[in-house]
């Protein structure tokens, strides 16, 4: 019996641990969208401008739909090694190429030190969401420019990115602050100017009812390349302009059923937001959110409705290329994965060259209205 029972205990011993298996998870997200825009263009003298723009369409569209794997394995008592691969895919078929990379990263997990994630990381401006609530087709930050066939959009201030060849270090929270840091290295652009960024978040959340954040990032966010004469046909055009920058974001939300004595959550926030462009000419971006949301009592499942505005003055650092939104909208848990969504809006914006910032190129209206199911794995 001795026997048996020392053997157990070798065999037990050379048996490898098992290794932790991925996690599969991803989001489907899909709408009907009626879209009705215009863009209206001036007539700059000698410069040819594309015929005015007029759509009036019902769509179908997949709205950063995703797939992917993400785990961990433990190396000491207090260190896990942790991983992420995840995928954009657009499950209505518009794009037939290849999964379209999202966050991927290797990295490290301390009790003591914090986390660390290496190689394609959301950016810095991705911790300061609380206050923003729009989806599916209104979810729109960071669309600055016309598509390059000079088709109708609906614009917006700048927005996070994600950052390849990057490193993103999360502190252990401390006394409910919470410290983001970001590196990204040269190669981490795609243009011949990038040069390396960093940045940094802080946020507060002491569960009380409210919280704030900031974050600062220089040559992250505000980071890429833009037409000299965008969507306009010139064969002697320069053509393209890279540039770098500073970006700053504060943000806001407070629960006002925590302060005062109402029969429904409601809760209130704001963004502020500034971006300072280095290439020459360029004004600052300034972009204001504000939100609210409140809740569904008298439904069977928690649902609330929301109102978001958005304005943006100089958009992508152009003078004159302003910006409003209005959206409100509303969401259904059917499930705690089963996510009803319907929403209403309207875009109104001035687009202009940066060129020749004092003529407007184009007067820009979008509406769109739009409802879906969202399914979370």
């Amino acid at each position: 019996m001795k026997k048996l029972l020392l053997a157990t205990a070798v065999m037990t011993l050379l048996v490898p641990v098992a290794e932790a298996a991925p996690e599969i998870y991803g989001k489907a997200f899909l709408t009907s969208d009626y879209v009705n825009g215009e863009a209206d263009y001036d007539d700059r003298g000698n410069i040819e401008s594309p015929n005015d723009s007029d759509i009036d369409e019902l769509q179908i569209n997949s709205n950063f739909s995703r797939i992917g794997l993400r785990g961990s394995e433990a190396i000491t008592t207090d260190t896990d090694v942790i991983y992420r691969l995840e995928y954009g895919i657009d499950i209505d078929g518009d794009d037939s190429g290849t999964l379209q990379s999202r966050d991927t990263y290797l990295g490290l997990k301390n009790d003591n030190y914090g986390e660390l994630r290496v190689g394609r990381n959301s950016s810095i401006f991705s911790y300061l969401y609380d206050p923003i609530l729009n989806r599916a087709y209104w979810d729109n930050l960071g669309k600055r420019t016309l598509n390059d066939n000079g088709g109708v959009s609906a614009l917006n201030m700048l927005d996070y990115t994600r950052s390849s060849n990057s490193a993103l270090w999360i502190a252990p929270e401390y006394k409910d602050l919470q410290l983001v840091l970001q590196y990204a290295a040269d190669e981490s652009f795609d243009n011949e100017d990038g040069e390396e960024g960093y940045g940094a978040a802080l946020k507060l959340d002491q569960g009380t009812g409210y919280t704030a954040a900031i974050a600062y990032s220089k040559d992250i966010e505000a980071s890429g390349s833009i037409e000299t004469l965008d969507f306009i046909t010139d064969d002697n055009a320069e053509g393209r302009i890279n540039y770098g920058g500073d970006a700053f974001r504060g943000a806001v939300t407070v629960d006002v059923d925590k302060y005062i004595n109402i029969a429904t959550p409601l809760t209130l926030g704001a963004v502020y937001q500034q971006a300072d462009y280095d290439f020459a000419g360029s004004d600052k971006e300034k972009g204001l959110i504000l939100s609210g949301k409140i809740g569904l009592n008298n439904l069977n499942r928690p649902a609330f409705i929301y109102v978001q505005y958005n304005n943006t003055e100089n958009l992508n650092g152009i003078g004159n290329n302003d910006s409003d939104q209005i959206v409100v909208g509303g969401e259904y848990n059917f499930k705690d994965n089963i996510i009803g969504h319907a929403y209403i809006g309207q875009n109104s914006a001035d687009y202009t060259s940066p060129t020749d910032p004092t003529n407007s190129v184009a007067d820009i209206k979008v509406f769109a209205a739009g409802a879906g199911i969202e399914y979370l794995f």
